[in-house]
């Protein structure tokens, strides 16, 4: 076994002695009890943050999965005679059949329209098994043989066993933390037009993750209905169960599979000791401990205590890497756009993209007319046009954010209109933004690796491939960087080696030059023409006219929607009509 993985191993093994060694002290079947629960509640947590706290969908709906499992489990025993211990694997597969149907409608929504959507399914199961007549489901009880049947006199024993399924789940998580399935989760999370742009299927690994974080609820709930004896539809339906679900996970801390452990570690013991005391006085204490567990989180460390702790210790060595990178030596910046020779045009090489026909309508509004050009490979067209031609509007239509009303994108003679963006990614389109989208809690190489899934076999090719973009581009130096704290131009190269991490033919660059000083400007041009004498073919919206005009090989002029004119940089500066609506007289007079 390799040191890297003795070493995450360690802090699971820490976690799994302390807590197998309080079990094994305490000797009260109460406090048996509280650890058991603090275990199970720890489980459903991580089930919940595999889905919420790795994409970013709040869930309030995991009683669903829970409750089917709890009930698939007691009622399998009942009808069937089959053991919790085939019975609980079993709820796992209906909570991953249940995760399954409930993504396919569920996620196309988003915010807060999905979280209410997701509330429902609890709600209308609880009153499903109310109405078929399951209001209260006891587990019979075996004389004979009980521990085949998960029954033990000695409450520590389902400590033990709560733990050992805490450990199996934390394994899971782990793995998918350190796999593409936990990156694009992540990727999804923290910007999901990113991350589709960069070649990730969301939806499909939105209901893979849904479906695995099904099948950990549904067993979970079928363990729980064996410590509790008895299953009633409030129980396991109830709201009470998807709060604390989401309460612990969002208290310790989302997206990290200590999170949920830390919550459930501190509130599970508070609200169940409160609600034993006085609970008798005032019902439903257990929800007002959740509540208030909310409020502080979101007021004191939004993202959970874990997030809050990492940041602040981690403070320090941030503001030393800025004190250092404020510290490196200026570039000069006289006249290093200027300084740029002017491109030789490619030869007459194949078409690579076509655009033929290419229209798009808001309403009333006509943002894209019938728009059509062509590109060769190794060939940098440039658009451009006053704000609100319809610029990016059209590179959201090449790229599949939008659906074209009319007209063809023809990728080798493929037709690729209204085609997914991942479609296209793979088709061989990358894309930057206007915007930057970079993933910000990500390094520089893990944001790279994100754009390398669509063309790597393998998570070993994904990294190779993502070096190699990264010295392409020139960020090899900051590699191990987090994304949040790079400069603007270190960004703009980055979202740049995501592009070019999935190997695309044609790069479409909104804006690449956008907030960059000239000496940056002038860094980023020679990338981008290294990366066209290397073959590939490149479409650059920029309004950086004096850099542009010695970039590119030919201009398409866009005016109200509509292709005003196109042509070389040297006759487009000097068209009287691309003058007046663009341009301007002052930009000629000072060429």
């Amino acid at each position: 076994m390799t040191m890297p993985v003795l070493r995450s191993l360690a802090p699971v093994l820490a976690i799994a002695a302390v807590f197998g060694l309080v079990a094994t002290l305490l000797d009260n079947s109460y406090h048996q009890l509280m650890l058991t629960l603090v275990l199970v509640w720890a489980c459903l947590g991580l089930s919940w943050n595999l889905l919420s706290g790795y994409t970013g969908l709040v869930s309030f709906g995991h009683a669903a999965f829970f409750g089917l499992g709890a009930y698939g489990t007691v009622l399998a025993h009942v009808h069937l005679g089959l053991t919790p211990w085939i019975g609980i694997p079993l709820s796992g597969v209906l909570g991953a059949a249940a995760g399954l149907l409930v993504g396919l409608p569920t996620f196309r929504l988003r915010g807060h329209y999905f979280a209410l959507a997701m509330l429902a399914y609890p709600l209308a199961l609880l009153y499903v098994f109310e109405w078929l007549g399951l209001q209260e489901v006891s587990v019979p009880m075996e004389r004979e043989a009980p521990a085949a049947y998960m029954q033990f006199r000695d409450g520590r024993v389902y400590a033990w066993l709560a733990l050992g399924l805490l450990i199996v789940i934390i394994a899971v998580t782990r793995w998918v933390e350190r796999t593409r399935f936990g990156m694009a989760l992540l990727a999804i999370k923290q910007n999901e037009a990113a991350a589709e742009a960069a070649g990730i299927d969301t939806l499909a690994w939105k209901l893979r993750a849904i479906t695995l974080s099904g099948a950990i609820a549904g067993a979970v709930g079928g363990f729980y209905a064996v410590i509790l004896l008895v299953v009633t539809p409030a129980a396991v339906f109830g709201m009470l169960v998807s709060a604390q679900a989401l309460t612990v996970a969002m208290f310790g801390g989302v997206g990290t599979v200590w999170g949920p452990i830390i919550g459930a570690t501190i509130l599970i013991p508070v609200s169940e000791t409160l609600h034993a005391e006085l609970g008798g006085m005032l019902p439903g204490i257990q929800g007002v401990v959740y509540g208030i567990a909310i409020v502080a989180v979101i007021l004191v460390a939004p993202e959970g205590i874990y997030w809050k702790l990492r940041d602040r210790f981690g403070r320090r060595a941030k503001a030393d890497a800025a004190a250092r990178t404020a510290a490196a030596p200026p570039v000069p910046v006289d006249g290093t756009v200027q300084r740029l020779p002017v491109r030789r045009p490619p030869p007459d090489t194949a078409v690579v993209l076509e655009v033929r026909g290419v229209s798009k309508s808001f309403g009333g509004l006509r943002a894209v007319r019938d728009v059509g050009f062509e590109v060769r490979r190794g060939e940098i067209l440039g658009i451009i046009g006053p704000n609100g031609a319809g610029k990016t509007t059209l590179f959201n239509l090449l790229n599949g954010f939008l659906t074209p009303d009319a007209g063809r994108v023809l990728v080798h003679g493929a037709d690729m209109a209204g085609r997914k963006p991942h479609v296209l990614c793979r088709a061989g389109i990358g894309r930057t933004f206007q915007v930057m989208r970079p993933f910000a809690r990500m390094t520089v190489a893990e944001n790279v690796v994100i754009g390398a899934y669509v063309r790597a076999a393998t998570d070993g090719e994904a990294r190779r491939l993502a070096a190699d973009a990264i010295a392409r581009v020139g960020l090899s130096d900051v590699a191990d960087r987090v994304a949040g704290g790079l400069t603007t131009k270190q960004l703009r190269l980055m979202e740049l080696a995501r592009a070019l991490a999935g190997k695309p033919e044609i790069l479409l660059l909104d804006e690449t030059l956008a907030g960059l000083g000239h000496a940056d400007v002038g860094d980023v041009i020679e990338v981008v023409r290294r990366l066209a004498d290397e073959a590939m073919t490149i479409v650059i919206i920029e309004h950086t006219m004096q850099a542009m005009v010695r970039l590119v090989d030919r201009f398409v002029v866009l005016d109200h929607g509509a292709v005003l004119t196109e042509g070389t940089p040297d006759s487009i500066t000097r068209n009287e009509r691309v003058i007046e609506a663009y341009l301007g007289k002052k930009w000629t007079a000072h060429a």
